[in-house]
């Protein structure tokens, strides 16, 4: 087991550097961070402009390659550079990924136990009402793009709070600065409520769904009926046998269920006023940072293919077969 990790780590540092790679190179060819000092009043000498995007490393008139060597030897370095307007692009990352993995790893940890629990209970109560209600309530879910979900659940909190007259559920924001101690950790708690709930409601039906198929499969299996006429109680059968091998296909798809989620998160720390990558990405896609954007890219690949190298844990603790291959 540990060498088919050790296999599958050294796989995922190599595409993290080569999506970073691709990512720098697509930013460096199709963006014009020069746009940003044109048609200013009065107007900025081109020997000036030149001179400041070669200290940011943005200058379109040196070779693309060339660039890609400085940015490639400031990374390992740990030097992620400078952002558009001369900021470090490193304590503006530090700041922003805070922000976003509270919002993925609560949605992710949400949106997997729940979606595998409903899914199986779903397969369990088979053409039931449970099971019908379950189905049809994630086709629904599924069938609603992200800032849809999030539009609309800020529009009913907005006037549930007014209906209210008085704030139940934040809406907007990241917390409230004005409070401290405990007042701020439970305000912070309030403003995660409705983007974890615009987040984890796609992984949790996308899971039920997978889950219930699965659940289905192995229900009928031999394995768990001799189990049952051992004397293991239906449930502690279902439990310990049906469930653990059913999860092994939830398991590989948790990879691609993160990937998703991650889309969602820039649309909901958009809508939601959350200050994170996701934010900052379409930020500095507007304000052509070609940094900015290669620093945001890179930390994808690496939150994708750590749920991707997860995903590998997941399934070796859960199938012996991988963990002797």
């Amino acid at each position: 087991m540990g060498k088919y990790l050790l296999r599958r780590l050294a796989v995922n540092v190599i595409l993290v550097a080569v999506a970073a790679s691709l990512a720098y190179m697509l930013a460096a060819t199709t963006m014009n961070p020069r746009a940003a000092y044109e048609g200013r009043q009065p107007p900025v000498a081109e020997a000036v402009v030149d001179a400041t995007l070669d200290a940011y490393n943005l200058n379109d008139k040196t070779p693309v390659l060339q660039r890609y060597a400085t940015w490639v030897s400031g990374v390992v370095t740990g030097d992620f550079g400078k952002t558009w307007n001369g900021g470090s692009v490193n304590d503006e990352m530090g700041r922003r990924i805070m922000v976003s993995l509270r919002l993925l790893l609560v949605g992710t940890l949400v949106g997997f136990a729940l979606g595998v629990a409903l899914g199986a209970y779903s397969a369990v109560k088979q053409y039931r009402f449970a099971d019908r209600s379950i189905g049809v309530s994630s086709f629904v879910v599924m069938a609603i793009p992200v800032f849809v979900l999030a539009t609309l659940l800020a529009i009913g909190t907005y006037n549930l709070n007014r209906g209210l007259g008085f704030t139940l559920i934040e809406y907007t924001g990241e917390y409230n600065p004005r409070l401290s101690g405990w007042d701020q950790l439970l305000n912070r708690l309030n403003h995660l409520i409705l983007p974890t709930i615009s987040l984890s409601l796609g992984s949790i039906a996308f899971y039920s769904r997978i889950q219930r198929s699965m659940m289905l499969d192995v229900l009928n299996q031999d394995f768990v009926r001799t189990a049952m006429a051992k004397g293991l109680r239906r449930r502690t059968a279902l439990l310990k046998h049906a469930l653990r091998t059913a999860l092994i296909p939830a398991a590989t798809y948790f990879a691609f269920a993160f990937g998703t989620m991650l889309t969602g998160a820039t649309f909901t720390e958009k809508i939601f006023a959350w200050h994170g990558m996701g934010a900052w990405l379409i930020d500095s896609i507007q304000q052509n940072d070609v940094n900015a954007v290669a620093a945001v890219s890179f930390f994808s690949a690496v939150c994708v293919l750590a749920a991707a190298f997860l995903s590998d844990l997941l399934v070796a603790a859960l199938d012996p077969r991988v963990r002797v291959s």
